[in-house]
């Protein structure tokens, strides 16, 4: 029986042994220790040809009557001491004109204004999918959705939901989130704001339309769970670290709280740099030292996934496309190597598109190219490409008064990174941020200084003049046939104009509305009266001009060389071109008529010599050229009274005052 009983043991000892050892479940809010360089260095395949429609919930659209935005869902957003009277502002009031219960406070237009709630949701997108399907954008940039008191969402109340006002039951969704201990993802739950957002995306998908999301990762809202707690239990809070606080309340210590808000905005406190370099102060046109605090990425980390993988399957096609990040200079570059080797570890085709933007407002942007190398974004709001085509096109401040000039300044912006990149720009020409671009376009006055009525009574509020349309039209054509991705601000194709932040996010002028004609100012004083409406013209322009650019991949993936700088007559011309195909785009930036005789082979050496952005390609031009020696040029697209006289080696063009022509051959 001993002899047995030790073959036993024998048996079960060298079983055990054999038996292969379980390996430890993956850390799911961790960085990946290993990442192929391949997938954390691409830019996304579908980047390039993106054409991009920016989404600002509350304003865009009110689809549900039943979920409109109350009182209580507005605590912890500025400004504060809102009045018993408040209600939501009518989708099609009069921009300036005040409400009775706005006149009741006794403040002025430009505080009130950030009080109001026009109770925009996820279904009014919903219901308009056909609408930008139909204009031809497939890719959405959402404003932040997160859950948030404020009309803009960057005062974060919880990362990782839905705002409860955007989505059916707004009580139902908070009761929900009170069950919750948002510091532990397991405990976390699906509101039916953030199922209809799911939704959303599906939806947007059978449409081949994709979505990212808007963060800020740099503050959060006076409302955050995790804010409440330091308020709440000072130093002893586990969240004290997280945040920038100078001093805590100590009676003994006779120290009062004390904290740093992102631009001294005390309802956006900011979170704190941890490690290595965290005492240096950030300097805007360099990466920012050290690192975020641990338990924060994780919960960064953890938010991020739920968004990228929502069935937590590792199956992406239900989540987003990837993230637009906020105020991304402030952020630690440490951080933002981890978020990107996190973000590419659960989708390689994830878009990563940074905020950088101002070096020194209002005179100098800032150069994206240390965060453009490979290892945190892949592309920048591209408001470099605005500011010198608006001062061209438009006679704006700083000047940029010929072609020659334009070419050398729009050339510099994209030097330093790799041709994938500046393929995957994000080219705009207005935000949620600037003015409208109709309203940029007729202040010619320095690029968003003094860019309202607060600072510069004399800025033109009202609606564009024709010739102000005209050059606009000129910058939609280079927008839409130029290197980048193409980005619109919702209701730019709808014909409407404001001034400055708040003024750019006025309601849109959905065409089945009819609005109350602008008439109101915001200072008293005596205007005329704008009609408001859905601009129909506008509209088909910007409808025709994306179907002009997904018409042929010469326009999002072919390389650009600019060939025509007559800087005494203003005529910039441009060519787009494959192995297979050329475009050509002429444009007359001058008030003057123009006859333009173009011929390929002709093109000056200077002009040649001006450009030194990654798609200007000599090699593939010059193969393309004898490859299409027989081909003719045919007409794409023109935009005014141009006429043309075409062969296989010229181009005669008579072009009227501000027009353009997009000619191919292949």
């Amino acid at each position: 029986m001993k002899t047995i009983a030790i073959v036993t043991l024998a048996i079960i000892v060298m079983s055990c042994a054999q038996r292969p050892e379980q390996a430890e479940p993956k850390d799911l809010y961790a960085v990946p220790e290993t990442i192929d360089p391949e997938i954390l260095e691409q830019v996304p395949s579908w980047a390039a040809e993106a054409v991009w429609y920016q989404i600002f919930v509350e304003r865009f659209r009110d689809g549900d009557p039943d979920n409109q935005p109350a009182l209580w869902g507005l605590e912890g957003s500025w400004p504060h001491n809102k009045p018993a009277s408040w209600l939501p502002t009518p989708w099609t009031q009069d921009w300036y004109r005040m409400s009775d219960w706005e006149r009741e406070t006794g403040r002025p237009f430009y505080e009130t204004v950030h009080m109001r709630r026009y109770g925009g949701d996820l279904q009014g997108v919903i219901d308009q999918l056909d609408y930008l399907a139909d204009l031809g954008i497939n890719a959405i940039y959402f404003n932040p959705v997160n859950d948030s008191p404020s009309l803009h969402k960057y005062d974060v109340r919880n990362y990782h939901h839905v705002d409860i006002f955007f989505g059916p039951d707004p009580q139902g969704d908070a009761a929900l989130i009170a069950t919750e201990d948002p510091a532990d993802p397991s405990t976390w739950v699906w509101t039916s704001a953030d199922k209809l957002f799911l939704e959303l995306i599906e939806q947007a998908r059978q449409r081949g339309i994709r979505v990212i999301m808007d963060y800020s990762w740099n503050h959060t809202g006076i409302a955050f769970w995790a804010w409440k707690d330091v308020l709440e239990r000072q130093q002893a809070s586990p969240y004290a670290d997280w945040y920038r606080i100078d001093s805590f309340d100590d009676a003994q210590a006779g120290t009062q709280f004390s904290f740093r808000g992102w631009a001294g905005v005390p309802e956006l406190p900011e979170f704190r740099r941890h490690g290595d370099g965290a005492d240096r102060p950030v300097v805007h046109s360099e990466l920012a030292p050290a690192d975020l605090h641990p338990e924060l990425k994780r919960h960064i980390f953890a938010v991020t996934r739920r968004w990228m993988d929502p069935t937590g399957t590792g199956d992406t096609s239900q989540g987003v496309d990837g993230f637009r990040l906020d105020v991304a200079e402030l952020i630690p570059a440490a951080f933002w190597r981890d978020y990107r080797k996190f973000v590419r570890d659960i989708n390689p085709e994830a878009y990563l598109v940074g905020e950088l933007w101002w070096d020194s407002w209002p005179d100098k942007l800032l150069n994206p190219n240390p965060w453009l190398q490979g290892d945190i974004f892949d592309a920048n709001m591209n408001y470099r490409w605005y500011m010198p085509t608006r001062s061209f096109f438009g006679g704006a401040l700083p000047e940029v008064p010929v072609p020659s000039a334009y070419i050398a300044h729009i050339d510099s912006v994209s030097t330093g990174v790799e041709r994938d990149v500046v393929y995957a720009q994000m080219n705009l020409t207005s935000s949620h941020d600037s003015p409208r671009f109709m309203t940029s376009m007729l202040n010619p006055g320095t690029y968003k200084f003094r860019a309202n009525p607060r600072e510069n009574r004399s800025y033109n509020l009202r609606r564009a003049d024709t010739v102000t349309l005209e050059r606009m039209d000129l910058v939609l054509v280079k927008q839409f046939t130029d290197v980048g991705a193409p980005h619109i601000w919702m209701g730019d194709e709808m014909g409407m104009w404001g001034a400055d932040d708040p003024d750019t996010r006025k309601p849109l002028t959905w065409p089945d509305l009819e609005f109350e004609p602008e008439s109101a100012d915001p200072y008293g004083r005596r205007r005329g009266t704008d009609p408001v409406g859905f601009d129909r013209e506008r509209f088909n322009l910007y409808k025709e001009l994306i179907a002009l650019r997904k018409s042929d991949t010469v326009f999002s993936l072919g390389g650009k060389t600019y060939t025509v700088a007559d800087d005494d007559r203003l005529v910039l011309g441009y060519e787009r071109y494959t192995e297979d195909r050329i475009a050509l785009v002429l444009i007359n930036n001058d008030d003057e008529a123009h006859t333009v005789q173009y011929h390929p082979q002709r093109v000056e050496a200077q002009v040649l010599g001006l450009q030194s952005n990654p798609a200007h390609n000599p090699a593939l031009r010059d193969s393309a050229y004898e490859r299409l020696a027989d081909a003719r040029f045919e007409v794409l697209y023109s935009r005014g009274d141009v006429n043309m006289e075409l062969s296989n080696h010229e181009v005669h063009v008579s072009m009227p005052p501000r027009s353009a022509v997009v000619l191919i051959r292949r």
